[in-house]
C-alpha cells in the first residue's frame, strides 16, 4: 500500500537523498501510521472491554499511543524539511532526531502506565470473558503490526531514519505483545488459570524496552555518535580513487540530520606537485563525494615529501614503532629536519578515543623508543584522536 500511495503522491522517489523526497516519505507514513493505530486502538478497546480483559486493553492504549507517536513523527518529518535560515544555516534536520526522541518518551510513558495496571491485574485477578470476536480482532492486529513493521524498516533503511527504524522495532514488539495477549486469552478460555494479569506485565515489559531501544537510537545522534563503517569507508574509497591522493587523514563527519553531513578531511598530496592542478583534484573530489554521499565536503591540502629515500625510510621506521604499541595507532603529516648534531621527526600520530594510554604517555613511551632506534633523532609528537570507526 505504500509504495502504491508513493507512486502516486511523491514524484521523483527514487532520490531518496532529497529532503522534498524524505518528507514525502515520512509524512505518508506517518499518516497510514496514525490511521491504522486509531483503528487498531478502537476495535481492541471494543474488544478488551467486552472480554473484561486488561491485556487486551493495555494493548488498545500502547497502539492509541504509537497513533501519537506516528503524530509526532510526521510532525518531525515536516519541521526536518524546512529549508535553511539565517539562526540554522545547516537547516533543520535534527527535528528528526528530536522527533524520534519525543517518541521514545511516549512509548516509555506508555510502558510504566501498562506495568502499572498489569500490576494491580496480578493482585486482583478476574475472569477474561473473551470469544471468537476477540481473537479475531487480536489476529488482525498482530497481521497489521507486522505489516507496518516492514514498511516502516524498508523506508527506514531506504532513507536512512532512525525515526522509522525505531517505528519498526516499535510495530516489532507491539505485534509480539498482542501475540502474547492472545495466547493468554486463549489459556484463560481453555484453563481455570488467569494469568491475564501477567500477561499484560509481559507486554508492559516489551514496550519499555521498545522505548530504550527508540531513545538510544535517537539520542545517539544528538549527542554525535561515530559515522557508520559504511560512510567512512565510502569516503576514503572516492578519495583515494584519485591518484594524485597519497593518503587521507583527520576525517571527521558532523551530522545535521539525515542527508545533512558535513564531511571534513585532510588529503596528502605530494609536495612537488603542482599547486593549481592540486587544487583542481580537490575541488573535484568534493565535488564528486557531494554527489554521490549527498555530503558537504570540506577537503585540506596536506603536502608530503614522497620522492626522498632518507625521508620515507624514516617515516617507516617511525611507522613500525608506532603500530608495535599499538595496531590501531597510525601516523600523518611527517617531516624530517636534519641539523649537525641531530634530527628533528615532526609528525603526529592518531590514537583512538578511547585508547588506555594518557596522550602524555603515548608522546613519552614513542619518543623513547625511537631515541632507541636512533639516538641522534628527537621525535616532536602532536597527538590528534580518531573520530571514525
Amino acid at each position: 500500500m505504500i509504495e502504491l500511495l508513493a507512486k502516486r503522491l511523491i514524484p521523483n522517489r527514487e532520490n531518496t537523498k532529497d529532503s522534498g523526497v524524505r518528507r514525502a516519505y515520512g509524512m505518508l507514513c506517518g499518516f497510514v501510521g496514525v490511521a491504522l493505530n486509531v483503528l487498531l486502538f478502537a476495535i481492541k478497546y471494543l474488544a478488551g472491554t467486552l472480554a473484561g480483559s486488561i491485556a487486551v486493553t493495555a494493548d488498545a492504549f500502547n497502539n492509541l499511543s504509537d497513533a501519537g507517536s506516528s503524530v509526532v513523527t510526521l510532525l518531525g518529518f515536516r519541521l526536518a524539511g524546512k529549508r535553511p535560515d539565517a539562526d540554522h544555516p545547516f537547516g533543520h534536520g535534527r527535528f528528526e532526531y528530536i522527533s524520534g526522541l519525543i517518541v521514545a518518551f511516549l512509548i516509555l510513558h506508555m510502558g510504566f502506565d501498562l506495568l502499572g495496571d498489569a500490576i494491580d491485574k496480578i493482585r486482583n485477578p478476574e475472569a477474561v470473558e473473551a470469544n471468537a470476536l476477540t481473537l479475531v480482532i487480536l489476529g488482525v492486529s498482530i497481521a497489521v503490526k507486522l505489516y507496518m513493521a516492514a514498511y516502516n524498516r524498508r523506508c527506514g533503511r531506504m532513507l536512512d531514519s532512525s525515526a522509522m527504524k525505531a517505528t519498526a522495532s516499535d510495530c516489532l514488539s507491539d505485534s509480539i505483545a498482542t501475540a502474547v495477549v492472545m495466547a493468554s486469552t486463549v489459556i484463560g478460555l481453555l484453563t481455570p488459570w488467569q494469568i491475564d494479569g501477567w500477561c499484560g506485565l509481559l507486554v508492559a515489559g516489551l514496550v519499555l524496552w521498545a522505548g530504550y531501544n527508540a531513545a538510544k537510537d535517537t539520542i545517539d545522534p544528538l549527542l554525535g555518535q561515530a559515522p557508520s563503517q559504511e560512510f567512512v569507508e565510502d569516503v576514503r574509497s572516492i578519495v583515494h580513487s584519485y591518484p594524485q591522493v597519497c593518503g587521507i587523514h583527520d576525517l571527521i563527519v558532523h551530522d545535521y540530520g539525515p542527508g545533512r553531513q558535513i564531511v571534513s578531511l585532510h588529503a596528502e598530496v605530494p609536495a612537488d606537485a603542482d599547486v593549481l592542478t592540486m587544487h583542481d583534484t580537490v575541488d573535484n573530489i568534493e565535488r564528486e563525494l557531494a554527489q554521490k554521499l549527498g555530503c558537504m565536503a570540506v577537503v585540506h591540502m596536506d603536502p608530503v615529501m614522497v620522492t626522498d629515500e632518507k625521508t620515507r625510510a624514516m617515516q617507516e621506521m617511525v611507522r613500525g614503532i608506532v603500530r608495535a604499541l599499538d595496531e590501531r595507532l597510525t601516523i600523518h603529516d611527517f617531516r624530517m629536519v636534519a641539523g649537525p648534531t641531530h634530527t628533528n621527526l615532526i609528525f603526529d600520530v592518531v590514537v583512538p578515543v578511547d585508547f588506555e594510554m594518557k596522550d602524555s604517555e603515548v608522546v613519552k613511551t614513542l619518543s623513547a623508543r625511537i631515541r632507541e632506534e636512533n639516538e641522534n633523532c628527537f621525535a616532536v609528537i602532536s597527538v590528534d584522536k580518531s573520530y571514525v570507526l
